[in-house]
């Protein structure tokens, strides 16, 4: 790119001042409805969420696990007894263990993915600030070198 030509391009922006970036807000001035497709990220009801499932999982592995060893010892002693519900109650134990798994493992990885998605968007932040301020830097490096 040619310098008259990253110049005749700042001034093209510099035109289209109507057209700003905006981080995180609807334009103040529009008062219409707000646009599709933004996304809002509040990081206490992120936080909210992910601190409820890490309490969900610590809370369901005791009550599940109480439920599983008082099934599998009605289960046992029906078995000894020669009841024939022993053996579907066993069964039953053993589906609810699966179960009890599978929401251990949906509230962890909510739990997980929130504080992932928590750090990743601090470190999006930061990058593009960084971003923001290195092409305040990188104009007056091209203001010195016009003359400007």
């Amino acid at each position: 790119m040619a310098w008259d030509e990253w110049e005749q391009l700042k001034s093209e922006a510099a035109e289209r001042h109507s057209t700003q970036m905006q981080l995180n807000q609807v334009d103040p001035g529009g008062g219409g409805p707000i646009p599709q497709g933004d996304l809002k990220v509040n990081q206490q009801d992120l936080a909210a969420i992910g601190n409820t499932a890490y309490r969900m999982y610590g809370d369901l592995e005791k009550a599940g696990d109480h439920a599983r060893t008082a099934t599998q010892k009605a289960a046992g002693g029906l078995k000894t007894e020669t009841f024939a519900i022993g053996a579907a109650l066993d069964h039953v134990a053993s589906r609810w263990i699966d179960q009890v798994r599978s929401l251990l493992d949906a509230c962890a990885h909510i739990s997980n993915h929130l504080d992932y998605t928590k750090g990743a968007h601090a470190g999006d932040e930061v990058y593009i600030g960084t971003i923001i301020s290195n092409i305040d830097t990188l104009d007056e490096g091209f203001d010195e070198r016009s003359g400007h």
